[in-house]
């Protein structure tokens, strides 16, 4: 199956400590949403955003590291599942299901994000726009 990550998921390391069976395909955008940060976790969210857009990685992934999100996301309490189209294939990522206010994110989880940012070569920009609250 394909996953979008666009967090920490992105990191390299993490996600195949993570995930064991996943590889990495390439970078894409997902159009129409933008990234932010909240909850107590202060982790990262995408919400919609008209004529915005969020890079991420795009994975293929086992039914197992599947698994294995959905109890690192603390699905379906923390996160639900959202799927989209890419190029007539069906992608998975999570979105939260209590959109709250934006919450600067750790230092520790930024760290692992910036990492995964260079890891799968995204424009860094958009992180950047994302720890400034709208």
């Amino acid at each position: 199956m394909l996953y979008f990550a666009y967090g920490s998921n992105l990191n390299h390391f993490q996600m195949k400590r993570r995930c064991k069976d996943s590889k990495f395909l390439k970078k894409i955008n997902l159009k129409g949403f933008r990234l932010t940060f909240r909850s107590k976790y202060r982790a990262a969210d995408i919400e919609i955003k008209k004529n915005s857009l969020v890079p991420g990685g795009l994975f293929e992934i086992s039914k197992s590291d599947e698994k294995k999100l959905d109890v690192y996301e603390d699905f379906p309490i923390l996160y639900k599942k959202y799927y989209f189209k890419y190029y007539g294939k069906k992608v998975m990522t999570y979105l939260m299901v209590k959109k709250t206010r934006f919450t600067y994110p750790t230092e520790k989880y930024l760290n692992v994000v910036k990492r995964g940012y260079k890891d799968c070569k995204l424009e860094k920009k958009y992180l950047l726009k994302a720890l400034t609250p709208m």
